[in-house]
């Protein structure tokens, strides 16, 4: 088989493209509003360096997740932690996140952040979390967004939601 000379491939491509009609290319959107940058599970006692603490309430911080459930976020000052680096990847403030820190395709912990978060601001967060998520056991840990709500009223839930570990509902 011959091969295609690299301009001529180039060419073929930009043809392409420009015979897309719009809706398939407005149709092409990151996959999130938001961009984890970093997700850093820790079970140790020191913080992470340069993350600040996240949004914390008087007393102890329940809500109702995007699962319907009553989770309880457990304070910072607690030994593990989750630190996210991340950006708002839209054009609208976003005023509430609800991340899931996945570990071998399952829910194992979520944290929820609180305040103005611009676009294209990066966000480096650290939250408390239950010393039950120990041992993530083997592969990579995934922080996602689970739910936001934006400054304007609206909402974006993710369209496919981790599997759920009804353990992590139990309080600490």
């Amino acid at each position: 088989m011959k091969r295609i000379h690299p301009i001529i491939g180039r060419v073929l491509l930009l043809t392409a493209l420009v015979a897309l009609p719009a809706q398939a290319i407005a149709a092409v959107k990151p996959p999130h509003p938001i961009k984890v940058l970093a997700c850093n599970p820790s079970r140790g006692t020191a913080f992470a360096p340069g993350y600040v603490p996240g949004y914390y309430p008087m007393g102890p911080y329940y809500w109702v997740d995007v699962y319907g459930l009553r989770y309880y976020q457990a304070p910072l000052s607690s030994n593990p932690s989750l630190g996210i680096n991340y950006v708002n990847q839209t054009q609208t403030v976003i005023k509430e996140i609800e991340f899931g820190l996945v570990a071998k395709g399952s829910l194992v912990a979520e944290v929820r952040d609180v305040g103005t978060f611009s676009p294209g601001v990066e966000i480096r967060h650290e939250f408390g979390i239950s010393s039950n998520v120990f041992p993530l056991g083997t592969g990579l840990a995934r922080c996602v967004p689970l739910r936001i709500r934006f400054e304007n009223g609206t909402m974006w839930e993710n369209p496919h939601l981790p599997a759920l570990r009804r353990s992590i509902y139990r309080r600490p």
